[in-house]
């Protein structure tokens, strides 16, 4: 044989690093059966598998016992499956064991986030909030709005409204930019789809139109229920040529200035927001309307009112005189 025709010497040699490399290979560390029931090393806790990571290393970094190269070699032969893992974050749990994990890590079901988004807000509260969210990258500020409309095609320069409130789910490594993306996609589809179905009657010449009445009716109540009422006022205002006279947009026109109340120089104040002074709409959204904000703008209630007045409770008391409204203004907010 081959093996005998060696020097002594290098049989010896041979022999001992043979010796030597399976010594290494058991001492110390689990054996390939064992690996079977190996927990995970720490607690729960959001672990990455980077781009491009090997299932030996990875079993290796979370078991909770020494586990040599050649075993987990050796156990991932024996479960091959085990071997195809995917880059990503995954939430792994305390008392998991290794086989557990590495499972999960195939099946590539990363951890997942959410974000709300709500209505009635502005632009500006939601960068706000996407700045506090978990795990989510690159942060927008204002100074990045224009560039985020460009590459949504919006073509407005405000860019008010044009976002759909929602609670958003991401992974880590998603973006601000990406979550904005996806609720402008929403916004477009929700207001494309209703605009095609919506009232023919309506005084609006475009979708825009009516996702900047959306804002407004977003604005004046949260009220589902009352929406589509709110709605039918304001657009029996247009139809006969009447300022819409809502404060919510002379809020949004004061901006800065606004400090709780409504002066009487806010409603003077000669802005393209101040809805007292101006005729018919505003030139932008005045907030990001819901999906039943939407649907009251392009499907109001048919009615003859054309005034209302907040009366508690959320609610309010519709008028289709001034002298009526009046009555009401008295009744529920001169004499609370």
């Amino acid at each position: 044989m081959r093996w005998q025709r060696w020097p002594k010497t290098m049989r010896i040699l041979t022999s001992a690093a043979i010796l030597a490399f399976l010594a290494v290979a058991v001492w110390g560390s689990l054996s390939w059966q064992q690996l079977d029931s190996v927990l995970l090393k720490g607690d729960s806790r959001l672990y990455t598998v980077a781009k491009g990571s090997k299932a030996k290393d990875v079993l290796m970094d979370l078991a909770a016992e020494p586990v040599s190269p050649f075993w987990s070699v050796v156990w991932l032969k024996l479960h091959p499956e085990l071997s195809q893992i995917k880059a990503g974050s995954y939430k792994i749990e305390k008392g998991w064991n290794v086989k557990h994990a590495l499972l999960l890590f195939v099946s590539g079901k990363e951890a997942v986030f959410s974000v709300t988004l709500v209505e009635g807000q502005r632009i500006e509260d939601w960068l706000q909030t996407l700045s506090k969210a978990p795990y989510l990258d690159k942060p927008l500020t204002t100074d990045d709005l224009d560039s985020l409309r460009r590459e949504l095609n919006i073509e407005q320069e405000n860019i008010e409204g044009w976002f759909m409130p929602e609670t958003y789910s991401y992974t880590v490594g998603s973006s601000s930019r990406d979550i904005l993306r996806r609720a402008h996609n929403e916004m477009k589809n929700y207001l494309d789809k209703n605009w095609k179905n919506r009232d023919p009657s309506l005084p609006y010449d475009s979708p825009y139109q009516a996702l900047i009445m959306a804002s407004i009716i977003e604005k004046e109540t949260a009220k589902v229920d009352e929406r589509p009422r709110i709605a039918s006022v304001f657009v029996n205002r247009l139809q006969k040529k009447m300022k819409l006279q809502t404060d919510p947009t002379v809020i949004y026109g004061v901006k800065d200035h606004y400090d709780g109340n409504i002066h009487r120089r806010d409603l003077e104040d000669n802005n393209p927001y101040n809805t007292y002074v101006i005729e018919g709409l505003p030139p932008t959204p005045i907030a990001m309307p819901g999906k039943e904000a939407v649907k009251a703008a392009l499907h109001p209630d048919k009615t003859n009112f054309l005034y209302f007045v907040a009366k508690g409770g959320g609610a309010h008391q519709f008028s289709t005189t001034l002298a009526e409204h009046n009555h009401a203004v008295k009744r529920y907010v001169l004499e609370q």
